[in-house]
């Protein structure tokens, strides 16, 4: 079986996108102390500053910032001289960059080179992680804190995809198709969510069961608000209430597939790789098989 990258889900009711690209040379970000010397300088530019997070900002919860001026009047701004001599820096950097698609962006250097920000509460799935970890650490956020295109984001996501998405079962599909950097894992929309088979027809009453343990997965991380989700899913330090919240989460999850208990994640993938299978079927069925070359 040969899992090909996709453009599509297969079966999930949701696409996963990747984050926003500042493509700024630095200006539109900011870190702590950059943000407290503008909010010095230019206190009335905090109504535009917002909480980014890249892959390892989100894991690590760091702090970092970005001037975001997207549906902004440009008179409110225009008459902040630290928020234009930045944006003036954009500019420049755009222009003199030898893509021209990145030219083209100098036309608008106040706002991020490349927008997908959600409008809604979405998840947060970080594209690189730690192979060490159990789970790929992910979170719910609104739509005011900004992600760079280190993370996906699932909008309008529920407990529901949460929980299917943080399972054992998906982990066992993550291992054997993501790619690596190093050892790390790198998640990817078109060739790991894309091809990943979700439940195909999950009661109500096993949905709600998937979005109850997850909640308590989310109920167990904030009862430790001080750790950061590295601390909480390293497998030397992992909270046993978090540990417990998922092992309940991983059974409420493989029942949503099949009554039998899995024994292994050998198990999930071997019964993963059928549904797959039996999915993309119906997508392969007409293709015509390549003509044979006659010999001479």
């Amino acid at each position: 079986t040969v899992v090909v990258n996709r453009r599509k889900p297969i079966n999930a009711e949701k696409p996963l996108v990747f984050g926003n690209m500042p493509n700024d040379d630095g200006n539109l970000l900011l870190t702590a102390e950059e943000l407290e010397t503008l909010l010095g300088r230019q206190p009335n530019a905090k109504q535009f500053v917002r909480r980014i997070f890249s892959a390892v900002e989100f894991i690590n919860d760091l702090s970092r910032w970005c001037i975001w001026l997207v549906d902004v009047e440009p008179s409110v701004y225009r008459r902040m001289p630290e928020v234009m001599m930045r944006i003036e820096k954009v500019r420049k950097a755009r222009s003199e960059s030898k893509r021209q698609a990145t030219k083209k962006l100098a036309e608008q250097p106040s706002i991020f080179g490349e927008i997908r920000q959600p409008k809604n509460r979405y998840l947060a799935i970080p594209k690189t992680s730690s192979s060490r970890r159990k789970y790929i650490p992910m979170a719910f956020f609104e739509p005011d804190v900004i992600v760079s295109s280190e993370l996906f984001t699932l909008e309008g996501a529920t407990n529901y995809h949460f929980g299917v998405l943080t399972s054992a079962m998906h982990m066992a599909w993550v291992r054997q198709i993501c790619g690596r950097l190093k050892s790390d894992f790198r998640y990817s929309a078109t060739l790991v969510y894309n091809n990943y088979p979700w439940p195909e027809a999950p009661t109500d009453k096993q949905k709600a069961t998937v979005e109850a343990k997850a909640q308590a997965v989310l109920d167990a991380r904030a009862t430790h608000p001080d750790q950061c989700l590295a601390d909480l899913y390293d497998p030397l330090t992992m909270p046993p209430d978090l540990a417990k919240a998922h092992a309940q989460l991983d059974r409420a999850v493989d029942a949503c597939y099949r009554a039998k208990p899995f024994d292994s994640d050998r198990e999930r993938v071997e019964f993963l790789f059928a549904l797959y299978e039996k999915l993309t079927a119906p997508l392969t069925a007409g293709l015509k098989e390549p003509k044979r070359r006659r010999e001479t």
